[in-house]
């Protein structure tokens, strides 16, 4: 046996599974694996991973390579998630009482189980819901709430920077992010210039900033006193990309580079 990873979205978070080290799979290949919500379609990440921490005999199972069934009914899936998202919105209406908002709805692959991705402030007491929906589809039905970023990487959009969203494109987990580091790039700090479409802090204030962070090294700190021209003067502010530095003191105000001060 060997270890595989899948994604069953592009750009998703990896799993693992076990399957036959005969079988001969290469990226992006199409596979049905067995999970907890019965058999699911995805597509080969890594074809043989290498020094996994997980154990081989924890894993569930690499079924096959997806066949021409699989790949019809993955197909057919597509339509009748769109449909199940239809219905579930109307059968919403007569429990006025639930503040949802569904996202996703999805069929596995063969069609026995529908999970239903949702998004709420608080949770929610779906139990009522739930019968309807089971009276309507007459399969085992599962809702689950999910957090505002993970709407946005599923619906995807264009981001304030103009480019798709980073979630959609390649974030594949979720990490902690804090106004401290908008702080430290030196950022305004109006919700509406560093939160993205989930209305949560931007993702990209994550990866930049290390490298904020490194580069602040080779500049003055805030509120420190420099020399220019003989003369001196405190930091009032700095900007790392174009390499400017706005020192003042009570009779000037100037924009310099860090070769014209000494600190």
């Amino acid at each position: 046996m060997k270890i595989v990873s899948v994604v069953f979205k592009p750009n998703s978070k990896e799993y693992y599974f076990k399957c036959d080290s005969k079988l001969y799979l290469k990226k992006n290949d199409k596979v049905v694996v067995d999970t907890v919500r019965g058999l699911e379609l995805a597509f080969v990440e890594k074809y043989e991973v290498k020094h996994s921490n997980v154990a081989i005999d924890s894993l569930a199972l690499l079924v096959r390579k997806a066949n021409k069934k699989d790949l019809e009914n993955y197909e057919k899936n597509k339509e009748l998630n769109k449909k199940g998202f239809e219905d579930f919105n109307k059968i919403l209406l007569n429990h006025p009482e639930l503040e949802m908002n569904l996202v996703s709805c999805e069929y596995n692959l063969d069609q026995t189980r529908i999970l239903f991705m949702y998004v709420a402030d608080d949770r929610v007491d779906f139990r009522a819901l739930l019968k309807d929906l089971a009276s309507h589809f007459h399969k085992r039905i599962e809702l689950k709430q999910i957090g505002a970023r993970d709407k946005a990487k599923l619906v995807g959009g264009i981001g304030p920077c103009g480019m798709e969203t980073c979630c959609k494109k390649y974030i594949k987990d979720f990490d902690n992010i804090s106004i401290n580091m908008a702080k430290n790039q030196m950022l305004s700090l109006n919700p509406g210039k560093i939160s993205g479409l989930c209305g949560r802090l931007l993702c990209c204030l994550k990866f930049e900033n290390e490298a904020y962070s490194k580069e602040k090294e080779h500049f003055p700190r805030l509120g420190s006193n420099v020399s220019y021209n003989n003369q001196n003067y405190k930091v009032t502010s700095l900007n790392i990309i174009s390499d400017e530095i706005r020192i003042e003191n009570q009779d000037n105000m100037f924009m310099v580079t860090r070769k014209d001060i000494k600190w």
